[in-house]
């Protein structure tokens, strides 16, 4: 459409909230972002300060807003996208968190996801939600929050308390507590939603104990979430876009076509591929989700979920202290002819598919005297790499052809990064012109529903692909890499 508007996305990731300002050709007008800490109080847990989360958000929202205004944008609407499955409880009345965020790397409640199954749960929860019985998913976070906040249960109950996603926490905060409310999406990563009937589901409330009265309402993830408050932009904005950050990302990458298929490398690497308007379940550990529900219509997905990939990165950096910065390792990598038999399986919250095991844990292996950062740099690029060949793996048990793949995310600005994967892959990659398809997706959606675009196929015209990297490596080689990290992922999955 001829006419130019500005849209703020908001992307509340895992370590960082940006904000961006895109136009509705999709074109980047400002960019503002602020990291945060994470917070680990035991072995396996992870936590968010709300208050953290939430000022960092807006800081770099108003910072976007003001760097596109200074520039002669306006920004006309706001669409979110979000780390999904982190899991917040309030109080209706205050606002206040009543307790940290639980993140969705935290596996603490492993042990309630034990005895589920034990229950014999797992068919229930599968057939209703698409999802396995596992820590990752907010329903069980929900339930330890209430059972370890003194009187948190019983206020819940009388509907004293609210629970809601990342985006449902921010649309509440800005829109001042008058909306509750959360995207099919982000709904349907919860357990506790049934993804045929596009509703919570009272079974599984009750298996998973959580009151009705403190779940947001469902919306379309192009809708009305709600006016910002005045104070905070200088004029009241629209809430016209929300989806989680892995359904947003595929929106981004115009992955509207049943089949299409993307990769994001973020903090965590998210494989998802559109099966249309009916919903396939796997025979290979996969999950069955929401990819988007529009104007009442829902299309499905399969996803493959990695639990670290950058995060890896940042272990490198913060942990181990053999980088300053994520962007050597390129050259570390490029430094070395092989990998030197070295393997680095990232299972620092356990492995997510295809093996769904909460209790791996990470290792090296394959150290020699001579093995240094730049091999173990080197392997930690590589398992992001076998990882995504794993999923690939399932996906085509299932009955999924792939003939390329379009990725985002910080990682894949590392082209040594993007050939490795496509050797390993034996598939093209394809990486857009806009790496930052999170944001661009919650923008998409935020100026669909404003009437900006004339559809889905009006936001296909406008993907752009920046290059795409063929496979160079020889079969023989690929191959025993593969053997190697199938044999290093045994070892990290031994009792």
């Amino acid at each position: 459409m001829a006419e130019r508007h500005a849209i703020l996305a908001i992307d509340q990731g895992t370590t960082s909230s940006r904000a961006m300002v895109f136009d509705s050709a999709g074109s980047i007008l400002a960019v503002a972002q602020a990291e945060f800490p994470q917070i680990y109080p035991d072995a396996g847990w992870v936590e968010h300060d709300p208050e953290a989360i939430w000022k960092t958000t807006i800081t770099a929202a108003k910072q976007a807003v003001a760097e596109a205004g200074a520039k002669g944008d306006d920004v006309s609407c706001v669409g979110i996208t979000n780390q999904r499955e982190t899991t917040l409880v309030w109080d209706r009345k205050t606002g206040e968190p009543i307790h940290n965020a639980i993140v969705w790397q935290d596996r603490r409640t492993a042990q309630i996801c034990a005895d589920l199954r034990a229950a014999e749960h797992v068919p229930l929860v599968r057939e209703r939600t698409g999802l396995l019985l596992d820590p990752y998913f907010s329903a069980t976070k929900i339930a330890w929050i209430l059972d370890h906040v003194p009187g948190a249960r019983a206020r819940a109950e009388a509907g004293e308390l609210a629970f809601g996603t990342v985006d449902s926490f921010l649309i509440w905060r800005l829109t001042e507590g008058k909306v509750h409310a959360t995207d099919a999406t982000n709904a349907s990563r919860t357990s506790l939603f049934n993804i045929h009937t596009n509703d919570w589901d009272e079974a599984l409330l009750a298996i998973f104990r959580v009151p009705r009265a403190c779940l947001p309402q469902v919306k379309d993830c192009a809708a009305d979430f709600g006016m910002t408050a005045t104070a905070l932009f200088g004029r009241p904005l629209p809430i016209t876009g929300v989806a989680g950050d892995q359904q947003a990302a595929a929106i981004g990458q115009a992955g509207f076509a049943e089949g299409a298929i993307k990769s994001t490398y973020g903090t965590g690497c998210f494989v998802l591929v559109n099966t249309g308007q009916k919903p396939v379940t796997s025979g290979n550990n996969l999950l069955t989700t929401i990819s988007y529900r529009l104007n009442g219509e829902t299309t499905y997905a399969l996803e493959g979920s990695i639990f670290s990939a950058g995060a890896s990165v940042q272990w490198l950096r913060d942990e181990l202290g053999i980088i300053k910065d994520a962007r050597e390792t390129e050259a570390l990598a490029q430094s070395l002819d092989g990998n030197q038999g070295v393997y680095v399986v990232p299972a620092f919250a356990g492995l997510g598919a295809p093996h769904w095991r909460a209790d791996a844990r990470g290792l090296i292996c394959g150290l020699s005297r001579g093995s240094g950062r730049a091999a173990i740099a080197r392997a930690t690029l590589e398992s992001v790499a076998y990882q995504t060949a794993d999923l690939l793996s399932a996906m085509q048990a299932d009955g999924v052809v792939n003939t390329n793949l379009r990725v985002d995310g910080g990682m894949v600005a590392n082209d040594w990064m993007l050939q490795f994967l496509a050797d390993i892959l034996q598939t093209p990659v394809e990486r857009p012109t806009i790496m930052e398809t999170t944001a661009l997706g919650a923008a998409f959606l935020a100026g669909l529903q404003m009437g900006y675009f004339d559809g889905l196929d009006d936001i296909a015209r406008r993907w752009q692909r920046d290059v795409i990297i063929p496979p160079t490596m020889k079969k023989s080689v690929r191959d025993g890499l593969l053997a190697g990290w199938q044999q290093a992922v045994r070892r990290a999955l031994a009792p």
